[in-house]
């Protein structure tokens, strides 16, 4: 795993037209499900596409990445975030950027899902 290749394609472009992907990951603690998500940043264009009714592609996007960790028994209802702990936090210039974050915490790509098909509480 050490390049941008490694992300499914369907992934790879809902990424570059700024869809958020999450992974659900191994909890810290016993009782607690975690998961990282990567949000592909907003850009001007973004803006001016939404106003007109499109989104538009851009393979020079920023990522924020975040591993949050949830009381598996909150996450159902709406206080799924009383107790939630952010265990780490990044910001990718670029999808080579993302990629090394990835590898650094030791993250497939091919883990990624949309969210409507995780149980991530967001």
């Amino acid at each position: 795993m050490n390049d941008i290749s490694e992300w499914p394609t369907d992934k790879l472009t809902a990424l570059r037209l700024g869809r958020r992907l999450v992974a659900e990951v191994p909890a810290t603690r016993t009782g607690h499900r975690a998961f990282v998500d990567v949000t592909p940043g907003q850009t001007l264009r973004d803006s001016e596409a939404h106003g007109q009714g499109w989104v538009c592609g851009d393979a020079d996007r920023a990522f924020r990445l975040e591993h949050w960790e949830y009381d598996a028994e909150l996450m159902d209802g709406f206080d799924y975030d009383i107790g939630a702990v952010l265990v780490a936090s990044a910001e990718a210039a670029g999808e080579g950027e993302l990629m090394a974050t990835l590898i650094a915490w030791q993250l497939d790509p091919r883990r990624f899902a949309y969210p409507w098909n995780t149980e991530d509480p967001k």
